[in-house]
């Protein structure tokens, strides 16, 4: 008789690696043959995570051929759940291609091994009669039979006759229904369209039709109820389809609700990208910005982990946003890789030195890196500032963020956008059609990762006007989205308009290096389609305390000004660089150095400098208990302008260097727990390595032969870069090659190796000497050295 195992065993390379790509949990690792796949296959984890990928129709298809008898066929499955013969055939075609369901040649039909344990109210039915009282006494199957044929069974009476007895009294249960009264009947209708069980008291008592007083007690006496246990009692399958009327569904609609909005009025393409460009460009420069102020001044990391609320909304007012948007941002560059804490005790929360090359990198390339980890990860912005189960605070960057179905979630969202007219459509409808397409994980929390996923995608650009943007959708279909992105967005430019009102006005985004020297030297005033820049005292001055001179400001300004520099801006510079440094301040705790006596008299009689506790030391110093960065910002609010002095007798820069913090070696920046897309490749070689492992397991001296093909001579040599071209070129081309490898011993061995990939120090390929998919590290292979004769395909 055919298993499963020799169903899988029988099917197609391509239905295998078809297979194998729709549940990819299959291949970590590698089974060793089909016989492993086939018991993997059948896990509660990876049933469960395949029904996870069924649509609503396909899952009742599947539910009715547990429900319906055995042998079942594809007409029989067409009338139980009301489709057309042609619909049923696509959803088997479903159920075949995810191993789901497979067939022993003659037409009939069969759930896979485990199906039937991961579903086990298929159709919310309860089980059969037979399984539901197996749990009852000889004794009290007995009283139960002869309380409903109104006599004693005849003959020795066993548990496995009196229960197919009771299930054929059961199979006709409207006579029993109807004596038991309507208030039973409304209880039964209550189970009818499932779950199929319900909560009682005392269910395990034993009652008989003539002494059963609540209506609950006249069903289990009749035996339309059965009692589990003391409180919970189950329908039986039989008595559920009378009450339904023999249907299994109520209603399967076979096609996915329409995608459609009357609110929303017709809109060019060109709006649309031209609008999710903006956006995205908008979310490159905050994210920037946000990062430029943490490496200067980073803020800590919590105890029990995550950014404070205070650093929270300190963020938001620093980007001008709200603080779900600034959440948002903080978890998008977190997700990238551009963020991280240092340390684990004491931390900060520090950009990577993976933001410094993220800087490097064009507008376009900056966001696909962006939205490729928005995409991928597994927290969601939209928790922070909400409670927990326990009532706790969830913070930004806490563990408590991570919800392992976002990632799911938040693509199937934007694939049902791609898959409306024109991209759009409104939220309910994207709800209904989710709902539709994944409906064993639906719910409160999922509909709310849904609204969030869509208030995100606008921020960070991927939909404009609520419409999926063009290069979005080359990002869903792992493409690169940065050439189609480029062309929508303003190049950086180099150049500002500076005005007499000392404002500078930027028609576009900044070069990076412009960008940075100027968020020094002046303050943002506004932003948009421009940003204005003005210049203060206190800007001025925050410059040369981070060891401009006077001159590096002017020279910058002028070099990137498209006008002469107006003369107010000129004099601000210099009157603010002419007292700049005029005072000196130092730690006794601190003092106050001049060469002016004059300048300290007039200190000392200000009322202000009263809660500076100055005393004079010396005609030149003042002296103060204050910590110098405290005499500093009092001095300050004198509107003075002094600078920091090392014991030297220099200044000190007062703007700290920006700091960068390494990601711990041993976890990743972001745990990715999404459905993960596997390559082709990979799976193309773990089907040649079932195949292998399978006719290994069958003929023991296959694994002999393949290494009696190795060749003999001594593993080859050749140069490190030469060894990589030739293993990509391998891959490119798909052949066999032969390669040294050292063990951990250093002992050289000679392998055959089709590859698959080169990339991240490893090689990765079908080692036809061990009949396995292996990874190599790169800088472990002596050599490589082309096959004469590489096997047919």
């Amino acid at each position: 008789m055919e298993t499963y195992a020799d169903w899988l065993r029988a099917r197609s390379d391509d239905e295998l690696r078809a297979l194998l790509s729709a549940r990819p949990e299959l291949l970590a690792p590698v089974p060793a043959d089909l016989t492993a796949l086939a018991a993997r296959a059948a896990t509660p984890a990876a049933i469960s995570r395949a029904l996870d990928r069924l649509d609503r129709f396909t899952l009742a298809v599947l539910e009715a051929l547990l429900v319906l008898p055995a042998p079942t066929g594809p007409d029989a499955l067409a009338a139980a759940v009301g489709a057309t013969p042609g619909q049923v055939a696509d959803a088997l075609g479903t159920l075949r291609r995810y191993g789901l369901a497979w067939g022993n040649g003659d037409g009939t039909l069969n759930a896979a091994p485990g199906v039937r344990q991961g579903l086990q109210h298929p159709a919310g039915l309860g089980p059969p009669a037979q399984e539901v009282f197996a749990g009852y006494s000889t004794e009290r199957l007995t009283d139960l039979v002869t309380d409903l044929e109104g006599e004693a069974p005849r003959g020795f009476a066993d548990s496995a006759r009196l229960l197919r007895r009771l299930a054929e009294l059961l199979d006709d249960p409207g006579p029993l229904i109807d004596d038991a009264g309507p208030e039973a009947h409304a209880a039964l209708d209550a189970l009818a369209w499932g779950p199929p069980f319900g909560r009682v008291t005392d269910a395990r008592r034993p009652v008989r039709i003539d002494t059963a007083a609540t209506p609950i007690e006249r069903l289990l006496a009749r035996g339309l109820l059965a009692a589990e246990d003391d409180r919970t009692v189950t329908l039986p399958r039989e008595v559920a389809l009378h009450l339904r009327g023999g249907h299994l569904f109520r209603d399967v609609p076979a096609e996915p609700p329409p995608l459609t909005s009357a609110a929303r009025g017709p809109r060019g393409e060109d709006v649309v990208v031209r609008a999710a460009a903006g956006e995205a460009a908008a979310a490159v420069r905050l994210i920037e910005e946000l990062l430029e102020r943490w490496g200067l001044d980073p803020p800590p990391v919590l105890r029990s982990g995550g950014l404070a609320v205070r650093d929270l909304r300190a963020a938001a007012v620093l980007l001008d946003v709200g603080e779900w948007q600034a959440a948002l941002l903080i978890e998008v560059a977190y997700a990238a890789g551009l963020l991280t804490r240092s340390g684990d005790l004491d931390g900060e929360w520090l950009p990577t030195p993976a933001y410094d090359l993220w800087l490097l990198r064009d507008t376009a390339g900056r966001w696909t890196e962006l939205a490729r980890g928005w995409l991928k990860s597994d927290r969601a912005a939209g928790l922070a500032g909400e409670r927990d189960d326990r009532d706790r605070l969830i913070n930004a960057l806490s563990e408590a963020m991570v919800r392992s179905s976002a990632p799911a979630v938040r693509r199937a969202t934007l694939e049902i956008l791609a898959d409306a007219e024109n991209g759009f459509a409104d939220e309910d409808t994207v709800r209904a059609r989710l709902a539709w397409l994944r409906p064993r994980r639906g719910g409160p929390s999922r509909d709310r990762l849904l609204g969030w996923t869509l208030r995100e995608a606008a921020v960070l650009g991927i939909t404009g006007f609520g419409e999926l943007a063009p290069f979005a959708r080359d990002l869903l279909a792992g493409d690169d989205p940065e050439p189609r992105l480029e062309k929508h967005l303003p190049a950086p430019v180099d150049e500002i308009v500076i005005q007499a009102d000392l404002t500078a006005i930027a028609p576009g985004p900044l070069v990076t290096d412009l960008a940075r020297e100027l968020s020094l030297a002046a303050d943002v005033e506004s932003t948009g389609g421009a940003t204005v820049y003005r210049f203060t005292p206190e800007s001025v001055r925050r410059a040369l305390d981070a060891g401009r001179t006077a001159a590096d400001v002017t020279e910058l300004l002028a070099r990137h000004s498209a006008t002469p520099l107006p003369q107010p801006l000129t004099y601000l510079i210099d009157d603010v660089a002419r007292r700049h440094g005029h005072l000196r301040v130092g730690a006794l705790s601190s003092y106050v150095r001049t060469d002016s006596p004059a300048a300290l008299d007039e200190i000392l009689a200000d009322r202000r400098s009263d809660p500076l506790r100055l005393h004079r030391l010396a005609p030149t110093v003042l002296a103060s208990g204050l910590q110098r960065a405290d005499l500093l910002d009092g001095l300050r609010t004198m509107g003075l302008a002094p600078v920091a002095e090392a014991p030297g007798g220099g200044v000190i820069v007062t703007r700290p260097d920006a700091q960068r913090a390494e990601p711990p070696p041993t976890a990743e920046i972001v745990r990715f727990r999404p459905e993960q897309r596997t390559d082709a490749s990979m799976v193309s070689a773990a089907v040649r390595a079932l195949r292998a492992g399978d006719e290994a397991s069958k003929h023991g001296a296959e694994q002999a032969r393949l290494r009696a093909d190795t060749p003999s001579a001594e593993p080859p040599r050749s140069p490190a870069m030469a060894t990589i071209d030739r293993l990509r070129a391998a891959v490119e081309r798909g052949g066999r090659v032969w390669i040294g490898y050292l063990d951990q011993q250093g002992q050289a061995s000679s392998r055959i190796v089709e590859p698959v990939r080169v990339e991240g120090g490893f090689l990765t390929g079908y080692d036809a000497t061990r009949a396995a998919v292996h990874r190599f590290a790169l800088h472990r292979i002596t050599g490589v050295s082309e096959l004469t004769d590489d096997p047919a395909p």
